[in-house]
C-alpha cells in the first residue's frame, strides 16, 4: 500500500494531538515529510571549532532545497571570521555520496569549510600548511573533514574513486580534503 504525504503529515499531526510531548510546528512537520521521502539526501555534520552540528535535508529528488542551502552556509561559515559564504550544492552532493559508500551513520567531522578571502591570507602569512592561495574554500568548493570509525585512507580512497574533484590527504592533521575543482589529488 503506498501512503502520500498527506497521509504521512496527518499521522504526525495525530501522534501530537495523541499526548506526544513534543509539539511538532510546521518547518519539522516540513522536515520530517522532506525526510521520509525516499529520494531525500540528508547530511549530518559536526562543527569541530564550534561544537555544533547539523541534521538536515538539503534536497529531495533533483531539487535542493533553498532554506536548507541557507542554514548550511552558516553552519560552513568561516570560523575565524564569522562571514558567512555561499558554499556549492554540489558539494553537498559529494559529502551525500561520501557518507554513503562509506555506509558510516556518524556525522561528518568539518575541520575548514568556507574561508573568507581575508582568512585565506592570515592562514598563508602564519605559514599554515596546505592553505593555497587561490584556495577553493574562499570559493565554498572545498571542506577539510574526517568520519569517526572510518579511517583517513578509507574516506580519501572513496573520494578518488569518484573523480568529481580535489582530493587532499593529510594524515598527520587528521583530515581530508575534498572540492568540487578540478580532478587531482596530493
Amino acid at each position: 500500500m503506498t501512503h502520500s504525504r498527506r497521509d504521512f503529515l496527518g499521522s504526525l499531526a495525530r501522534l501530537a494531538v495523541a499526548g506526544a510531548a513534543v509539539t511538532l510546528t510546521p518547518p519539522v512537520l516540513a522536515s520530517a515529510a522532506m525526510a521520509a521521502q525516499a529520494n531525500s539526501r540528508r547530511l549530518c555534520f559536526e562543527h569541530t571549532h564550534t561544537g555544533k552540528s547539523l541534521d538536515i535535508v538539503y534536497a529531495v529528488g533533483d531539487r535542493y532545497v533553498p532554506e536548507a542551502l541557507s542554514k548550511l552556509n552558516a553552519f560552513l561559515r568561516d570560523h575565524y571570521s564569522g562571514h558567512v559564504g555561499r558554499m556549492d550544492p554540489r558539494l553537498f552532493d559529494l559529502l551525500h555520496r561520501l557518507r554513503l559508500t562509506l555506509g558510516s551513520k556518524q556525522p561528518i567531522q568539518v575541520v575548514s569549510a568556507f574561508r573568507s578571502p581575508a582568512t585565506n591570507k592570515e592562514l598563508r602569512r602564519k605559514g599554515h600548511g596546505g592553505v593555497a592561495k587561490k584556495s577553493l574554500h574562499m570559493e565554498g568548493k572545498a571542506m577539510d573533514l574526517h568520519i569517526e570509525g572510518v579511517s583517513l585512507a578509507d574516506v580519501r580512497d572513496a573520494a578518488l574513486r569518484f573523480r568529481k574533484g580535489g582530493v587532499g590527504y593529510y594524515p598527520g592533521d587528521g583530515f581530508v580534503h575534498v572540492d568540487t575543482g578540478p580532478v587531482r589529488s596530493w
